[in-house]
């Protein structure tokens, strides 16, 4: 019988990582179930004694704090030699090791790598599954390698074909060790994530690792008696654990402290909104971006929101009182409450239900989502849209591609170019104070993390908004079809494209309301015909 070790120290459990393992982690941005302590006494070895090396990583969202913290412990040269990571912007160091070919980088969706470490452990064949096709994640396009070293390695994935349709299988992965978090465990090691901020996918990595012959860490807050712990809230059962080691400064998230309210639990006040960064309204072109695609949601839709620009569009809900109309999603796991913005994005107050990211990501996959709010990085004239490599960096897609292909309809939402854009709200129009130094309509995106040729063969309605243009996907392509009061078509949005968009015969104007300057003013202005959606 499973005999599980309580109380073992960081350093205790970093001493028991060998060269070359396999770890798969858990986690998220923002501190959310990262096993920090463990992490960081891993590369304390690391760092004293060249030990453990040649690693390989893998972790489906990311983690850390785009300094020191989560999966920048261990991007240090020969400590890693591969990465399988669904989002990499957490960590600075690991790009840059990736952008100089120090490691073997991969890139695959966030929803993929958690659901194929939980058809590993149960020994299936891997993920058989439509999420990645046409994209970057398709083995015919690159599988997920991001750099040289990457793609000189063995494939990740492979095309089959089932009833005479196409299909991804992405490889099993066999992780020798899994560290995940909880908040508390009992003398048996069944770990519980009750007063955390999500549960991730801790119970599909802890599984894979343990079918596979290898080991499971956890950090933990506490320990608690078994009658304490309820079985209804251990999300990993001591079965799967071998050693836990006790962390009682473990801060819920990187804010500090444990809030009740992040993890759904009564005893929180609500106040608590006034806590978090990022749940003010969104300002500038921002702003203007999430009045006019909050137009596009009808009441009752099942509704998703992506990082950056789509993450305002929920405090304008909010302020026009129609929050609790729709039903809201995260890929985190998450189920209605009030969205967080910003860093901590994937966490919310009062959630309504907290589920696996797992069990989450089928829902998507399953097309349970009406209407999907994510950001665009490039945008070329087939609609395709890139979100995965942005300049010299590896980004990863995310969520994004299990979302993108599994809505019923898909919203871009992002600003016309980038770096340096200075676009301002006056009189009901918009003023270019200073263009963006890159743009974002070019005539190819570097990598196609949505396709939208193959959008167009699901009849899959998709619009593309800025804070000067909205544009939808058509069977000529990109077609221009709202423009901003104030600006110039032909200088300010066609002569500052790449190529040459169809303009839609009833070329029309966007609403004011996106317009106006006070962001209060704004949110109260709302035309009587909005919640009926364009989608």
């Amino acid at each position: 019988m499973q005999t599980c070790v309580i109380d073992v120290t960081a350093d205790e459990a970093a001493a028991c990582v060998q060269d070359g393992d396999l770890i798969a982690i858990t986690g998220n941005g923002g501190g959310m179930l990262e096993a920090d302590e463990i992490f960081a006494a891993i590369e304390a070895r690391f760092l004293a004694t060249g030990h453990p090396r040649d690693l390989v990583l893998v972790h489906a969202l990311g983690i850390g704090d785009a300094q020191e913290r989560g999966v920048n412990r261990f991007a240090h040269e020969g400590m890693v030699r591969r990465v399988i990571g669904g989002h990499w912007s957490w960590s600075p160091r690991m790009q840059d090791l990736a952008r100089n070919n120090r490691i073997e980088a991969f890139t695959l969706p966030s929803g993929v790598i958690s659901l194929l470490l939980r058809e590993s452990g149960a020994k299936r064949p891997g993920l058989i599954t439509r999420t990645g096709l046409n994209t970057m994640c398709d083995p015919r396009l690159g599988g997920g390698a991001a750099n040289d070293a990457a793609r000189a390695a063995q494939p990740l994935s492979e095309i089959v074909k089932l009833g005479g349709e196409e299909y991804v299988r992405y490889l099993p992965i066999r992780p020798d060790l899994a560290i995940v978090r909880g908040t508390y465990c009992d003398e048996r090691g069944n770990i519980s994530c009750a007063e955390e901020a999500g549960d991730l996918d801790a119970y599909a990595v802890a599984l894979a690792a343990k079918s596979s012959g290898g080991r499971v860490m956890a950090q933990v807050r506490e320990t608690r008696k078994r009658r304490d712990c309820f079985a209804r809230l251990i999300q990993v059962p001591g079965i799967l654990v071998d050693q836990v080691v006790l962390a009682p400064n473990q801060p819920q998230t990187h804010l500090g402290g444990y809030e009740p309210g992040l993890a759904g639990l009564p005893g929180a006040g609500h106040t608590i909104a006034s806590k978090f960064e990022g749940l003010s309204l969104p300002t500038g072109a921002r702003a203007v971006i999430a009045r006019r695609a909050a137009r596009e949601i009808q009441d009752g839709q099942s509704v998703n929101f992506g990082f950056g620009i789509p993450g305002g569009i929920a405090a304008v809900l909010s302020a026009q009182e129609r929050l609790q109309d729709i039903w809201m999603t995260v890929e985190q796991g998450l189920h209605n409450g009030q969205l967080i913005d910003g860093p901590l994005f994937g966490a919310a107050a009062f959630p309504g239900a907290i589920m696996r990211s797992t069990d989450q990501f089928d829902f998507y996959s399953g097309g349970g989502v009406d209407i999907a709010f994510l950001g665009a990085g490039e945008i070329d004239a087939e609609g395709n849209v890139n979100v995965s490599r942005l300049g010299q960096d590896v980004v990863g897609p995310g969520g994004f591609v299990d979302i993108s292909q599994g809505a019923k309809a898909v919203v871009f939402c992002g600003t016309f170019e980038a770096s340096g854009l200075d676009a301002r709200v006056h009189d009901g129009r918009l003023e270019i104070a200073r263009d963006g130094r890159i743009p974002k309509f070019i005539d190819h995106v570097r990598e196609v993390t949505f396709s939208g040729p193959a959008a167009l063969k699901n009849g899959q309605p998709v619009i593309y908004i800025t804070e000067r243009a909205v544009f939808r996907l058509t069977q000529d392509g990109l077609t221009l079809v709202e423009a901003a009061p104030g600006i110039d078509v032909k200088r300010q949005i066609l002569d500052r494209m790449a190529f040459r968009p169809e303009i839609a015969p009833d070329l029309a104007q966007m609403d004011a309301h996106c317009f106006v300057g006070d962001a209060i003013a704004a949110e109260h202005a709302v035309p009587e015909h909005l919640g009926v959606g364009h989608a």
